[in-house]
């Protein structure tokens, strides 16, 4: 069994992410959405939350794909995350050639504690590229309208929490 790992904050899961996990669905038999416990980045979703907000956005596309999709909460180093759950392949998204420069340097530090394990880049679609969680937050935070960028559930959990 193939078993891949998409590993990130998703605080909160965006279009762009989705994008990334159909893709990576077709690449593997089972996709591990490990969502990272960061308390230096101090979520606005919590753990729980976030995990939730995953797990109902990818029942359909697991239902779709045969593919078998779950949340995976981890604070380790990536590469015990992937150990962890027996992922061969770690999967990322890019968006911008910045990503390119830290994704790389992330690569180079995952092939010297385990060169078994690989990474595969996935570059966002076109229409997503401009996505972050991090700008979803602060448009939504600002009142702002991100009902482009995230489905109607997040969108909805972004209202509830910034009013």
């Amino acid at each position: 069994m193939r078993i891949g790992l998409y590993p990130g904050t998703f605080d909160p899961i965006t279009l762009g992410h989705i994008d990334i996990i159909s893709r990576a669905a077709a690449l593997v038999d089972k996709l591990v959405i490990g969502v990272a416990i960061n308390r230096d980045k101090g979520p606005l979703f919590p753990l729980e939350e976030r995990v939730a907000m995953i797990e109902e956005e990818c029942a359909k596309l697991s239902a779709e794909t045969g593919t078998r999709i779950v949340a995976h909460p981890f604070e380790n180093l990536l590469i015990d995350c992937a150990h962890d759950v027996g992922a061969q392949i770690i999967v990322r998204g890019l968006r911008a050639v910045a990503d390119f420069e830290y994704e790389f340097q992330m690569v180079g530090m995952n092939r010297v504690l385990d060169a078994s394990v690989e990474t595969v880049f996935l570059m966002a679609d076109a229409r997503r590229q401009a996505i972050s969680s991090k700008l979803v937050k602060e448009i939504a935070r600002l009142g702002g309208d991100v009902s482009e960028f995230v489905t109607p559930r997040v969108n909805d959990a972004l209202k509830a929490r910034f009013g």
